[in-house]
């Protein structure tokens, strides 16, 4: 009966793969029945595209308005169904209908139920619902964008869904199991954006939390993290990510581990990042400094707000280049004193300043990519073969 019900009032020859029946006589009298449809969307055209509203609207079963655009908010633009309220007199008008008290109280009824539809749904069949949020995911993150009260957009947050470096890789947990594995008194849920799990298990930034114990969860959407920036909250926790943490935190960085046989000493690492700086450029380097939160990288790049500033070079400085961008960020340069390049480097700006050079530029490039602010790395493909046959002379 549902599916052919379903297929009457959303024109589709599909199957519905969830299904809401909803009463209730408070704060409104309201009849509803919802459909998630089992198509799947398979473009970005298919996720952003205005399409028509999928709910019909009736008054004491009398139709009011087939596709009610304002019953729904946009962000639940995939939904179908029909929606029956006795509150709504029959001669609502189509523009009373935009704006009208009564409509806003509905809208805000029915999408809190649906948000507790769907949080129902993560615990009650948890792959089922990994599968909905895979085809879904990106209407989820617009409902966060989108809504301005903080309590509903946490509400929808709790819909979301990352891998976490606590979990086994292809399993994912969602805000509300993270906080419940935080220990008493943490206040801060760490993220990190990156395009896959090997290459975010092998960030230079997870290797510094992973040194500390910190839970990450991995966003490998590109839209994720500006998501979770916009969020900024959840059940008053504070969302952070990785880059941001380290560039806060000033402990392990200006002085060299003096028990450490294998770093450089104090003088060294001060002579090499005064080098650096005038080798680099202040462009480059804005600050220059030691950390001890690195093992198998030889330098970080950290920057002020680094998920908005790596938004802000693909949304509105795309056109700039690279020089005006680092002018822009403000870099400063973390190096790891105890890594073989920056020890090696600390003799040859000596003894071949000209491979030096290309080595420093290069180790400085290699980090903006760990970062996340180079786009395209094609530039640096000369140097990468001239620094080759440098090494290959040898041999």
């Amino acid at each position: 009966m549902h599916e052919e019900f379903y297929r009457f009032v959303s024109n589709a020859y599909d199957r519905p793969r969830y299904i809401l029946h909803y009463k209730t006589d408070a704060p409104l009298n309201i009849r509803a029945l919802f459909y998630v449809p089992e198509y799947t969307p398979t473009s970005l055209l298919d996720l952003s595209r205005q399409v028509e509203a999928g709910i019909t609207l009736y008054s004491r079963k009398v139709m009011i308005m087939n596709k009610a655009q304002h019953v729904m908010p946009n962000w639940l633009r995939f939904m179908k169904g029909v929606v029956d309220s006795e509150d709504i007199p029959l001669n609502l008008s189509r523009e009373l209908l935009q704006d009208s008290a009564l409509i806003r109280k509905l809208r805000t009824v029915l999408t809190n139920r649906l948000i507790r539809f769907f949080q129902d749904q993560t615990k009650k069949d948890p792959e089922r619902y990994k599968k909905f949020y895979e085809d879904y995911g990106l209407f989820v993150r617009e409902g966060i964008v989108t809504t301005q009260e903080q309590d509903q957009r946490e509400g929808i947050a709790k819909l979301l869904r990352f891998e976490s470096s606590a979990l086994d890789p292809g399993t994912t947990t969602g805000l509300e199991d993270y906080g419940k594995r935080m220990k008493a008194g943490a206040r801060d849920i760490y993220y990190l954006s990156a395009p896959s799990r090997e290459l975010a298990e092998t960030s230079p930034y997870f290797e510094a939390m992973k040194e500390k114990g910190k839970e990450v969860l991995f966003c490998y959407e590109p839209y994720d993290e500006p998501v979770l920036i916009q969020l900024a909250q959840f059940d008053r926790k504070n969302l952070k990510s990785v880059e941001n943490e380290l560039r806060g935190d000033t402990t392990n960085t200006n002085t060299v581990n003096s028990k450490d046989p294998n770093s450089l000493s104090q003088d060294d690492a001060d002579s090499l990042l005064g080098w650096l700086t005038a080798t680099l450029g202040n462009n480059k380097v804005n600050k220059a400094k030691v950390t001890k939160r690195l093992a198998s990288h030889p330098c970080i790049i950290t920057v002020n707000e680094m998920g908005q500033a790596r938004y802000m070079l693909k949304t509105m400085m795309g056109g700039q280049t690279m020089d005006e961008k680092l002018k822009f960020l403000q870099p400063t340069l973390e190096i790891n004193p105890s890594h073989p390049i920056m020890k090696k480097l600390a003799t040859l700006k000596t003894s071949d300043p000209e491979l030096a050079k290309l080595v420093a530029d290069q180790v400085y490039d290699n980090a903006l990519v760990a970062a996340g602010l180079v786009d395209d790395s094609r530039s640096m493909l000369g140097r990468l073969n001239e620094l080759l046959s440098r090494a290959l002379e040898k041999h």
